[in-house]
């Protein structure tokens, strides 16, 4: 089947692209491009020619099947140079999405039009790539170098209405688009309009001192994007628009971005993209299990988490009734909501109408029978098997058949849980991340009763709340979690070892971890760790010793933030750490109680001993299921725990430093260290066999 289709039009030349569902640039359809172009260009009685997209959008850019292999021609960037060099004006009509190769299509043509939600954007950032296509060249051109840089080193695209406001369209149309671009061309041809090459066009600049405008615009981008390799090169690609004449700039382009494509970090961030696919792919849902109609919410706890839980659903244009023990403490809930989208308003990020829309939607409750006819409930309560079990209990006696009955729990057995209610193949875990309506993971925990509708159901809602999805199994912590309480607690045995809170979290914010994991610590409360590592004192043998500091903190109620002190000191009303003036004794006092001399510790050993922790758990997470495969663990830790995108996850990273090293390593830890060090089996096996984590997730 022709993925690009000719036809004449009276005196129009109407190419459609046609390859579903996103009309991907893969090479049929370039080639289909290519000829296409060259019939209409050849047809005498074609004096313009109108660019279509069929189906939901113009073009979502390149095929992500064709990623890693060996380019075909004709390539992209010579298409869109054919699309320029036509001699007949050529109109770009845009609906859905014109993405990456799909915008720089269109900026070949010699004029655009796109309806009011049209997204225009050039994403190839996210990828740790830059547009090569003539993007970088030719985007500057026509909206100046300042709208450009920002749409290219954000990667985050413009609707039809700012695209018109920024000069990248000509117009916006409304209703039938082969109806509008043929409106369009006939009235650029009776007021005796001709082509109109973007590449012509000089760059404007909104600054006399080019050297000085690039300066600023590279120091912007190395503070926002720390440690980033393709944001830098989008800005020397810009630059070069600004100097060059477009041949040499495309041949600029062009270097600059095979930098990018052989960069570790476009490998590490293409990984990631594919395991955001790859998570929606989960054994038992295949064929004809449907997930269940959700329309109504419900959220038990007002807590920050259940308030967060409950705006998620507002967002998304759900009715959520909000269910606290009192009339008070509801009253306290529902004001944090309205503060929350509040300081959303000030920033200008949502508009106050928007505001009272998503509060109208939340319903304060105070009696448990009010949630009888919902098709969803989130408990979001204290973390306490006694309380999350009655709550389950009641649930199950009040809400109707075929309801989702949720928990929140970041740590507690799911099973346990649903063993509470009569109805356990309704129960499942959505576990978000704090603040709920913000972060985007969603662990979806599948207990063992747990039906294949219910699951479909868990991950349909996730993806309308626009939550990135990862079904987990059942254990303390699930993924997440058990893999953080390695990484913590390496982290604190690092401090009575002889390192500091500072010098521990300054090497993994260079790393590229989003905070260290300190100053995380003390804001989600020491409390919450403390709790968790009393109950596991109860179950861990006596091998597995655990670090003191954590108690001798707690003693002194030092909890972090919420009481002004913790790994670090606070100021009132400051959420910036400061040096702690009371940690020094205490460090000593922890190291003397553990019997270690303190010693310096390089930063590299803080990271090997840190994120090595973390590939070791995650190791054997995978060996017993509870995770599907390799990239839903990175997928979980890229979106809920700041691991750094560029680095692809830490199963990733392990696999780019190689498994017999990472073997290597955490063998010598062992030896010196102990019991928390013991090599995962499965390392062990793929490290023998010269395989990887991402290869031993494809095995059937």
């Amino acid at each position: 089947m022709a993925t690009v289709r000719f036809e004449q039009s009276g005196n129009l030349g109407l190419i459609t692209l046609d390859n579903p569902p996103v009309n991907a640039l893969n090479h049929a359809l370039r080639a289909g491009l290519a000829d296409a172009l060259r019939q209409a260009e050849q047809t005498p009685e074609v004096q313009a020619v109108l660019l279509l997209g069929e189906g939901r959008g113009f073009s979502a850019g390149a095929d992500i099947k064709e990623f890693g292999q060996p380019p075909r021609e004709p390539g992209l960037p010579e298409v869109v140079n054919a699309i320029e060099a036509s001699t007949k004006p050529v109109v770009a009509v845009l609906h859905g999405n014109a993405l990456g190769g799909g915008l720089e299509v269109a900026l070949g043509a010699h004029y655009r039009i796109a309806t009011a939600d049209t997204q225009l954007g050039v994403p190839e950032v996210k990828l740790g790539l830059l547009p090569g296509a003539g993007g970088t060249q030719r985007l500057p051109r026509v909206v100046g170098a300042s709208t450009a840089l920002q749409m290219i080193v954000s990667g985050t695209p413009v609707n039809g209405e700012a695209a018109l406001a920024a000069g990248l369209i000509d117009a916006l149309y409304q209703g039938d688009r082969v109806q509008a671009g043929i409106a369009f061309a006939q009235r650029l041809l009776a007021e005796g309009q001709g082509v109109r090459r973007s590449g012509e066009r000089t760059v404007a600049l909104e600054s006399e001192d080019a050297g000085a405008f690039f300066a600023t615009q590279r120091a912007e981008v190395e503070r926002k994007h720390p440690g980033l390799f393709s944001p830098l090169r989008c800005v020397a690609a810009v630059e070069a628009a600004v100097q060059l004449p477009l041949a040499e700039g495309l041949k600029r382009e062009r270097e600059l971005f095979i930098e990018c494509l052989h960069s570790p970090q476009r490998a590490a961030l293409v990984h990631a993209f594919f395991a955001e696919r790859e998570a929606s792919k989960v054994p038992g849902l295949e064929g004809d299990v449907r997930p269940r109609p959700v329309d109504t919410a419900a959220v038990i706890g007002g807590g920050t988490m259940g308030v967060g839980i409950a705006m998620s659903f507002a967002n998304a244009g759900l009715p959520v009734k909000l269910l606290e023990v009192d009339q008070a403490a509801l009253a306290r809930a529902l004001q944090r909501a309205r503060d929350t989208y509040g300081a959303s308003v000030k920033r200008g990020s949502l508009s106050a109408a928007d505001m009272e829309q998503r509060l109208a939607l939340i319903e304060g409750v105070t009696d448990y029978n009010a949630l009888a006819q919902v098709d969803v409930v989130v408990e979001a309560v204290f973390e306490d098997m006694a309380v999350k079990r009655q709550v389950f209990s009641t649930l199950d006696a009040i809400c109707k058949p075929g309801a989702l009955l949720a928990s929140n729990t970041s740590s507690l057995d799911l099973n346990e849980i649903a063993a509470s209610t009569r109805r356990p193949e309704d129960v499942i875990g959505l576990h978000f991340f704090s603040p709920a309506n913000v972060m985007r993971l969603l662990e979806v925990v599948r207990g063992e009763k747990t039906s294949a509708t219910t699951l479909a159901t868990g991950m349909a809602l996730g993806k309308r709340l626009k939550k990135v999805c990862a079904v987990v199994g059942v254990c303390d912590g699930f993924v997440g979690n058990r893999m953080l309480f390695q990484y913590g607690r390496e982290s604190e045995f690092l401090l009575e070892e002889g390192a500091t809170p500072e010098q521990v979290d300054a090497a993994l914010r260079k790393f590229g971890m989003a905070m260290g994991p300190f100053a995380m610590r003390d804001l989600s409360g020491l409390d919450i760790g403390m709790a968790i590592r009393n109950r596991q004192r109860e179950q861990l043998p006596a091998q597995y010793t655990l670090p003191c500091l954590l108690d001798l903190l707690f003693e002194k109620n030092m909890l972090g933030q919420k009481t002004g002190s913790g790994f670090y000191r606070y100021e009132n009303g400051s959420r910036t750490p400061l040096p702690n003036p009371e940690l020094p004794a205490l460090l000593d006092a922890a190291s003397r109680q553990q019997g270690i001399e303190r010693r310096a510790l390089s930063d590299d050993y803080i990271l090997d001993r840190t994120l090595l922790a973390l590939v070791n758990e995650g190791a054997k997470i995978l060996a017993e299921g509870i995770a599907l495969r390799a990239s839903d663990i990175d997928l979980i830790y890229l979106n809920g725990y700041g691991f750094p995108a560029f680095r692809g996850g830490p199963m990733f990273y392990a696999d780019q430093l190689g498994l017999a090293t990472v073997l290597e390593r955490i063998e010598r830890f062992n030896r010196e260290l102990g019991a928390w060090w013991e090599p995962a089996p499965l390392l062990q096996q793929l490290a023998r066999e010269g395989g990887s984590f991402g290869a031993w997730e494809a095995r059937p």
